[in-house]
């Protein structure tokens, strides 16, 4: 059996691995190895594979057979390159030691520099290169460093002796110590070092290289770098490689230093080189702030001949790599080194600029630029921000769920009427509730953005607020309301304090802080105009339709104008009950719920018949040409009606009936668990007329807009079938009525009538709800929630926790869960289908929105996802990414 190779050499030219090894050499590693094979002078060294991290874990934190061999050969190898030994006491070989995962994860594990120095080690050092100052410098780093990263002791020890060194010399800058008052440092540093952990300061450089790599393999499960992986949903890696290169000083004197830089400016994408650099310093300085950096430019006139070297390299790796470059350089005595290499983290207004720039140079393609922007990145784009110069400065008073992106700051008010009436006085608020519920909509609509202590990610405040566009931070469990105030871990907030919210983010700031709208560039438009023809020129076996296309969930005109502008192909989902809960149609519904009598509740119905229709013209108005699927009334009617005495009183007496009337039939309209009781089509069997109206509103409408001029596509969709009969006797009443509408208006008006899959038993048998449907709406908030048996609502209670401790790995409301709900999912389609080859089917869920959920609808088959109207350019570059990805 061939022996596992565990590290990989770089140097003189060549290297055994390269770019596409990220995955065993890490991007780091991966990075040396190719600078190095393509002549970038590169400081030589090896890297030991990710595999042994693997493996470091599994045998509980000790090395595979062989590997204490091999780290001896390939030191070997690189003191007979470098023609220095490790730990010589005439002329010491330093190494680096750093870490560097497969996905770039900065300034999450360990780096230890100068590795090699001890007492003797550090006299020749300063003999051999007549300097030595800069010897004792790098020994004292080396201490501080090896001490804090490998053997776990605090920095602010070190920083102490340092301090008082300097303040006793009466000088500010680590700079202005010469030798002597370096060499003092470095005995008091051994001196806390013998104190603290009761042993000398290694002296055996082999030693120190190994504690070294245990430390950097042991920063691989550090609390920051967990939580950056889960922060950024980083799965599947086998560990951290650890990169041991031979040291450059750029602390050798003034005509050293060390810097880095970008290939473009990452903040704004612009092509110019951009980047920072010290002089007479070491990496660390630059990153922890110790002293101020110049700008990149003023190195062009301290040593032009280095930043012509530099500005060449940088544009020949931005060449091979086709990429913007992220780039680490040190500078010793008058000569350039580079460090490290990798693509460059940058805004979501950066990343496209890059992209269409990149294109426009010839340096990729159209499909590889849609590659080049995350669907986060994108979403930077629509929002407005907390000022990220004033945020660097803050702590959150608060953290919940980032359930509605951008930031919105104003005081609160705790009721949707006080939110509409401090807004009509002109005033900014935030609603703070427990949980949102559709009656307090016109509070979220004049609300800059929507607080609340309870709900998930699907909660009704989440999802209302995403269709509007308004930040919400949901499930912000330590925010307690009571009447009008609210506390925070005991600090109480009035009415009419200011807060702040990032729905981004999810944290919740004191006071007003200003906020700043990316701009939107032309260039936005090209870059999603390539998104389109990626996504609609997929053609799949079997499936009926242009491409991969991208719906919206919209329930008014406004919204539809907003998701059209924005690019959707369609309306996925319309929820009529949300306009009910408009201005003069609220009390005529009530009025309709607590009828008696089937002839009562016609005169009420018939009172909102005009006003639906003038909803619902106005809707195809506004999608003109594209399909608009239109769900009849879903959630239970206990939602319509008042719930406290002074609520019963005022409508008991806009109604003309007694109060204890109105409370009994509120009362009888009360369910155990509401959610699985009597609403979607159940209440379309047990009140037939209630939507009975509807559907007569919808067609009476399309005809009225057809015969303007306008092409309309109304979609009818039955809400919650369990069963095909229910589908088919709301079908067989939904026909009776269209059929009435049509002959009345001598019209013919092209229409479809299907059905929500969101029951799973609706999932299990879609071979014979295909037979009485046009089409299937996966609805896969309900689906998940019984799939389940979490309440979408209450999740929030517990959602932390589950995530924390590995129950779940991502929130199922938030992101589809493939393993479970999705296998419902692709049982629906594939039972659709074998009935109706044709069957148009999509997603109209929230998942809609969610990348990942998106590539598992185009892969199941689903013909279109339909997302909230500020999602729409999201979900078209994800679909347009899943469908590049199943070309490949």
């Amino acid at each position: 059996m061939a022996k596992t190779k565990m590290i990989y050499f770089f140097g003189d030219g060549k290297a055994e691995g390269n770019a596409k090894m990220k995955d065993l050499l890490g991007g780091k590693g991966a990075n040396l190895a190719e600078m190095t094979s393509i002549g970038v002078p590169v400081p030589p060294g090896f890297t030991i594979s990710t595999e042994v991290c693997s493996a470091f874990y599994e045998n509980k934190r000790s090395y595979p057979a062989g590997f204490a061999s091999e780290l001896k050969e390939h030191l070997g190898s690189l003191e007979k390159l470098m023609g220095k030994k490790l730990g010589d006491a005439n002329d010491p070989l330093l190494v680096s030691v750093r870490s560097g995962a497969a996905i770039s994860m900065p300034g999450m594990m360990d780096t230890i520099l100068n590795l090699g120095l001890n007492d003797q080690a550090t006299v020749g050092l300063g003999e051999k290169t007549g300097n030595p100052r800069f010897a004792w410098d790098a020994y004292r780093r080396f201490i501080q460093m090896f001490s804090n990263v490998a053997m776990g002791m605090k920095g602010e020890v070190f920083e102490a002796i340092l301090e008082k060194i300097k303040a006793d010399k009466k000088v500010e800058l680590d700079t202005e110590l010469d030798a002597d008052d370096l060499q003092k440092v470095v005995t008091e540093y051994k001196k806390a070092y013998k104190k603290h952990m009761k042993s000398d300061f290694p002296q055996d450089p082999v030693e120190q290289l190994q504690k070294a790599i245990d430390a950097v393999f042991g920063s691989w499960m550090n609390d920051r770098a967990i939580h950056y992986r889960k922060l950024n949903n980083i799965t599947g890696l086998l560990g951290t490689a650890v990169n041991v290169q031979s040291m450059v000083f750029g602390n050798f004197g003034d005509d050293s230093g060390t810097g880095v830089c970008f290939s473009r400016d990452p903040s704004t994408g612009k092509k110019v080189f951009y980047g920072e650099f010290l002089m007479n310093a070491q990496g660390e300085d630059v990153v922890a702030g110790i002293r101020t950096p110049e700008k990149l430019s003023s190195l062009k006139k301290r040593n032009a001949a280095v930043y012509d070297e530099l500005e060449a390299i940088k544009d020949k790796l931005e060449n091979h790599y086709h990429d913007m470059q992220d780039i680490e350089f040190t500078i010793q005595q008058g000569k350039l080194f580079l460090l490290q290499t990798r693509n460059g983290k940058r805004t979501g207004p950066a990343a496209v600029k890059i992209a269409v720039d990149m294109v426009a140079e010839k340096m990729i393609t159209e499909e590889e630029a849609i590659g080049r922007v995350s669907p986060d990145q994108l979403d930077q784009l629509f929002h407005p921000g907390i000022d990220p110069k004033m945020k660097k400065s803050l702590s959150p008073l608060a953290k919940g769920l980032n359930a509605s992106p951008g930031a919105a700051t104003g005081q609160i008010v705790f009721s949707a009427e006080d939110a509409e009436a401090w807004a009509k006085d002109g005033k900014k608020v935030l609603l703070v509730r427990k949980e949102t519920s559709p009656e307090d909509i016109g509070g979220m609509v004049a609300a800059q953005g929507v607080l609340t202590s309870t709900g998930g990610m699907t909660s009704h405040a989440a999802v209302v607020a995403r269709g509007m566009g308004k930040p919400c931070v949901a499930g912000c469990k330590s925010v307690v309301v009571s009447g009008k105030a609210m506390s925070v871990d005991g600090k109480k907030f009035k009415e009419g304090a200011y807060l702040s919210i990032d729905g981004s983010t999810g944290e919740v700031f004191e006071g007003e802080l200003e906020l700043v709208s990316p701009k939107i560039t032309k260039d936005l438009a090209t870059f999603l105009g390539w998104a389109d023809k990626v996504r609609l020129s997929a053609k799949r076996e079997g499936i009926a339709g242009v491409g991969f296309q991208v719906r919206t969930n919209a329930d008014q005109p406004a919204d539809a104008k907003v998701a059209r502008k924005f690019g959707a192909e369609g309306i996925g989902l319309c929820r009529t009950e949300h306009m009910f809960f408009d201005e003069g149609k609220l009390e005529i519904f009530q009025e309709m719920i607590i009828s008696e009598t089937a002839e009562a509740r016609a005169d009420a119905l018939k009172k909102l018949l005009p006003l639906q229709k003038k909803d619902f013209k106005g809707i195809f108005t506004a999608m003109e040409g594209l399909p608009v699927t239109i769900r009849l009334l879903d959630p239970p009617l206990h939602e319509f009606v008042p719930k406290t005495a002074a609520e019963v009183k005022e409508l008991a007496a806009k109604l003309g009936i007694k109060p204890a009337q109105l409370k009994a039939k509120a009362e009888a309209l009360k369910e155990l668990n509401p959610m699985l009781g009597h609403r979607g089509c159940r209440l379309g069997i047990t009140y037939p007329e209630i939507y009975d109206m509807q559907v007569e509103a919808i067609m009476t409408a399309a005809c009225e807009v057809q015969k303007s001029g306008k092409k309309v596509h109304p979609e009818i969709m039955i809400p919650l079938i369990g069963t095909v009969k229910e589908l088919q006797m709301l079908r067989a009443n939904a026909e009776a009525v269209i059929e009435k509408v049509l002959s009345q208006k001598k019209m013919k008006v092209d229409y479809k009538i299907g059905t929500m899959i969101e029951i799973p038993r609706a999932a299990l048998t879609a071979d014979k709800v295909a037979a009485s449907a046009d089409f299937f709406s996966f609805g896969t908030n309900d689906l998940t929630q019984m799939t389940f048996g979490y309440s979408r609502d209450d999740i929030g209670s517990f959602i932390g926790d589950y995530l924390d401790q590995g129950v779940l790995p991502r929130d199922p409301f938030q992101s589809l869960d493939t393993e479970g709900v999705g296998q419902l999912v692709s049982m629906g389609v594939e039972k659709g289908r074998s009935v109706k080859g044709d069957l148009k089917m999509g997603i109209c869920g929230e998942h809609g929105g969610d990348p990942d959920s998106i590539d598992f609808c185009y892969r199941t088959g689903l013909n279109y996802v339909s997302c909230s109207p500020y999602r729409v350019p999201i979900a078209r570059l994800a679909a347009a990414q899943a469908v590049a990805r199943s070309k490949k």
